[in-house]
């Protein structure tokens, strides 16, 4: 396999070579993973790993473990077709959510990803509210997002949801309007789909993102489910994430549908997702204004005066008080495993004095 075109870099092969691990180690990237078991692509093929007893001792939460897309150092036992993962490498980029459940804990849906393609159906399903919170964890992630508008053949009024599209779509964003079935708009993909780029496919259950890789495969990989004719969504189709290597040498990942998005540590991402916003407040009469009733704000202002949409501001507040919940939560998390390992720790000073 030829990692380069995979997306090796001279920067990542300086991080492994700085790490001086051994010279019976090899660079691998997770191609996929299953409860801890991981197909990485290597020089010897693809390969079955787990990590080692010592990697999985020193990793203390969940974000410490690979992920797809990460390039990892790994000891090869070809002739096995397995490995053994010894470290993961920095990672440029990471597509992160807060996992499902009552605990504060980041996953990693994608690394390394070079840009994302955010795609949301032209159909009934069009959510611009869950479009937002898709930027705000792009930006955050450290790849560039582009907005993928699919279905546009099934869409009557496609220039006025383009036209919303715009309205939360700051700094640049590409907005793409595409065709599976017609292929147009394909030819706007191809500027991001170059070899050595890696593209995260995001976006909600049945959007469209396996028939897009299909298409840009050439091939029916990915199962494709109808359209629901009741309500008008598509039905889960991927299951697992996973790295898929284009003709052309492009590393495409794609990712199951997100029925959950929960923000994690994102005020970056925030600040580039709602940077209308946050330049209005610049010009509040009081700095810790709160965009209610205050006056002189800026903010209130420009809704008054049409030039904001309220939506916006409600999303911006709404968000805002998701992240300090998930960073108080996050907190009490960290001192909670403080607390266990200086009890680990003092329950094996009182074992050595009593010996």
């Amino acid at each position: 396999m030829n990692l380069l075109s995979m997306g090796l870099t001279e920067i990542i092969k300086k991080d492994f070579d700085q790490l001086n691990l051994g010279e019976d180690l090899i660079i691998g990237r997770v191609a996929l993973e299953h409860k801890r078991i991981y197909r990485v692509w290597t020089e010897f093929g693809e390969l079955l790993c787990e990590v080692s007893g010592k990697f999985s001792f020193h990793s203390k939460a969940r974000e410490d473990f690979p992920a797809v897309g990460d390039w990892i150092g790994l000891k090869p036992r070809a002739e096995e077709g397995k490995g053994t993962i010894i470290t993961v490498l920095p990672r440029k980029s990471k597509f992160s959510r807060k996992s499902a459940g009552a605990t504060a804990e980041e996953q990693i849906v994608a690394a390394n990803v070079d840009t994302v393609f955010l795609v949301n159906s032209l159909n009934e399903d069009l959510n611009l509210r869950r479009l937002e919170r898709y930027l705000l964890l792009t930006w955050e992630s450290g790849a560039n997002p582009v907005i993928v508008l699919s279905k546009a053949d099934l869409c009557h009024n496609i220039t006025e949801k383009i036209t919303k599209v715009e309205a939360i779509a700051l700094g640049g964003v590409p907005i793409i309007p595409i065709s599976s079935e017609t292929l147009a708009g394909f030819e706007k993909l191809e500027l991001f789909l170059k070899p050595g780029k890696t593209i995260a496919l995001l976006g909600s259950s049945g959007v469209g993102k396996s028939t897009l890789t299909n298409r840009l495969l050439g091939a029916e990989k990915q199962l494709v489910q109808e359209i629901r004719e009741a309500d008008d969504k598509g039905r889960h189709t991927t299951t697992h994430r996973e790295l898929i290597l284009l003709p052309n040498g492009c590393v495409l990942i794609d990712t199951p549908g997100m029925r959950e998005l929960q923000l994690w540590e994102s005020s970056d991402g925030l600040s580039e997702t709602f940077s209308e916003i946050e330049e209005l407040a610049g010009n509040c009469r009081f700095r810790d204004c709160l965009h209610m009733d205050e006056p002189g704000c800026a903010v209130v202002n420009a809704i008054n005066e049409g030039q904001l949409a309220a939506g916006r501001l409600t999303s911006y507040t709404k968000l805002q008080k998701e992240l300090a919940f998930i960073e108080r939560k996050a907190d009490k998390r960290a001192q909670a495993e403080v607390r266990k390992q200086w009890k680990t720790i003092n329950k094996q000073i009182k074992q050595r004095k009593s010996r």
